[in-house]
């Protein structure tokens, strides 16, 4: 039964967690924002894999848009492949890892640490190789995670993300906002039947694309994860803009597109995004909490109301993970063991 596994258990748990992380890390995340006040830190470079560059993404926006700080992605392979570090001088470095035991994601903050840059690692593991690199550690508290696939442990890395940027803005109205996060992925729980009624109806497709602009490309390139670990179809990921400029040419009739389109500055760009694939008669998947954009697609996903574009990662991701663990199931996969895959990745 899908409901025994453990990825169902995990998808379900992340309201739970989000309320403990938001209260646990509190205290940490001001500390760590007065020190890169104090600093006058005005850049932050990111090392992760896999999911969690996902939401090193999400980072990228979100630090950028309500902070002013730039991010980039570390390379990790100029540390431990190369040997050639780049200088980080004033930067803020951040590991991004659920295990903490991948060495390269260690060696960028070693070497970050060497060169005297304030270090911060967010993991589920707070006494890991990672955590004991960082001078600061942002715990996810997500319990073990014991489904190849990573849910609970993306979500929770989005919300000390915000967490973090929520403590440097000092914003009231930001912080009440994020406080509410944790019922507002509950409530996406109520359209489970929904969902796994719309996976029946892809059961077969062997190809699509995912799309998501400004804070959710990372849940594009989330879902787009998820899709082929659990189901084994190819999913490629865009921005809509990045789309337009060549990869439009693969729609065609009955093509499938999920698109992730949340109330915000970016509803408008997207709805125009979709109206062109209907003109190409795609097959559009749109999940939103916009009734004209839900009502676009030839199947939509509804999301709660009321949650701020900055914060729509942590809600649209949820019926994604629904529809990729249904999407699974409808075709007989082990959601809890995909094959070939194993729970921690140790890259170098």
């Amino acid at each position: 039964m899908l409901n025994q596994t453990n990825l169902y258990h995990e998808i379900h748990e992340q309201p739970d967690i989000l309320t403990r992380l938001l209260h646990d890390e509190r205290a940490t995340a001001e500390a760590l924002a007065a020190e890169i006040r104090k600093r006058d830190i005005c850049h932050v470079v990111i090392a992760a894999r896999g999911t969690s560059d996902n939401a090193a993404r999400y980072a990228k926006y979100l630090l950028g848009a309500a902070n002013g700080l730039s991010v980039g992605l570390a390379t990790p392979s100029l540390f431990t492949i190369y040997e050639q570090p780049p200088k980080f001088n004033h930067a803020l470095v951040v590991g991004i890892s659920q295990s903490g035991k991948s060495p390269d994601i260690v060696a960028v903050l070693a070497e970050a640490r060497r060169q005297g840059a304030l270090t911060a690692a967010i993991t589920n593991i707070p006494d890991s190789d990672l955590a004991q690199t960082a001078d600061f550690v942002l715990d996810l508290h997500a319990g073990q995670e014991k489904s190849v696939a990573a849910t609970k442990t993306y979500t929770s890395e989005l919300a000390a993300i915000a967490l973090l940027s929520v403590a440097l803005s000092g914003d009231d109205e930001m912080n009440r906002a994020l406080a509410q996060i944790p019922q507002k992925v509950a409530r996406v729980f109520s359209h489970e039947e929904h969902i796994a009624q719309v996976a029946e109806r892809y059961r077969y497709m062997q190809a699509c694309v995912t799309i998501g602009r400004g804070y959710n490309y990372a849940t594009a390139f989330e879902l787009s994860l998820k899709l082929k670990e659990l189901t084994y179809t190819v999913v490629e990921p865009y921005s809509s803009a990045d789309f337009l400029h060549g990869p439009v040419a693969l729609v065609h009739h009955g093509f499938p597109v999920i698109v992730f389109a949340p109330s915000g500055k970016m509803l408008t760009e997207v709805k125009a995004f979709v109206e062109t694939l209907q003109g190409r008669e795609a097959e559009v998947m749109v999940i939103s909490d916009d009734d004209a954009a839900l009502a676009m697609g030839r199947v939509g996903l509804r999301l709660p109301a009321g949650v701020p574009e900055w914060l729509s990662p942590l809600t649209s991701i949820v019926p994604g993970q629904l529809f990729a663990m249904n999407l699974a199931n409808t075709r007989g996969y082990d959601v809890d063991q995909p094959r070939g895959l194993r729970k921690v990745t140790e890259t170098r």
